[in-house]
């Protein structure tokens, strides 16, 4: 009789320890981190470029040799020689401030004296309106052809005047010198004239 009432109560109490443990709410465990899971941290990239700080290379400039019309003779400037010493002063070899040289020229009608004379006058037409926009006078340098260095023949196969070539050839030639820190290098096998030789422009 004893035994039966402490089976039916040790059973309760078995039935009782299992009822509590059901009640209690699933804890689930901490997750723990894997080699795998571990996301490396980008590598930090600039914006800025590497040669942000490096200051552009100064452009290398050719001497500039310009033509300057004098087509219709004389020594007055016309419209056109206007307008071509205007692009000049325009360009990035008058602002590198190089030496300014004019050569006057005619065709070969006349004497060569009084050709001279004129492609004197034609260079010093030019240097004045040079100097009347700002150009300072120290830095021209004024020089008479004459009928020398011809551009174009001034006379035909025939032996008659050509007179498309002498009006190309009544001018003034203008060139800038490029400081030597600005010069482009020349190709090895171009030598300077003996123009430029002479008057430094090499």
């Amino acid at each position: 009789m004893i035994s039966r009432y402490a089976t039916a109560g040790l059973a309760a109490l078995a039935l009782s320890a299992c009822g509590q443990a059901s009640e209690q709410p699933d804890v689930e465990p901490e997750p723990t981190e894997s080699a795998e899971d571990e996301t490396p941290a980008e590598d930090s990239v600039s914006i800025i470029r590497p040669d942000a700080d490096v200051e552009r290379q100064a452009e290398l400039l050719e001497p500039l040799r310009q033509r300057i019309s004098f087509d219709e003779g004389g020594s007055t400037l016309g419209a056109t020689a206007k307008a071509e010493l205007a692009q000049v002063l325009q360009s990035p070899q008058f602002d590198a401030g190089g030496r300014i040289t004019l050569r006057g020229h005619t065709d070969s009608e006349g004497a060569d004296a009084a050709n001279l004379r004129a492609s004197q006058r034609r260079a010093e037409a030019v240097r004045d309106w040079l100097v009347e926009n700002g150009v300072s006078e120290g830095r021209i340098r004024v020089i008479a052809m004459g009928e020398q260095n011809p551009a174009r023949p001034n006379a035909k196969a025939d032996g008659s005047p050509d007179e498309a070539g002498r009006a190309f050839n009544r001018r003034v030639d203008l060139s800038i010198a490029i400081p030597a820190e600005l010069a482009a290098p020349r190709p090895e096998d171009e030598k300077p004239t003996l123009v430029e030789q002479v008057s430094g422009e090499n």
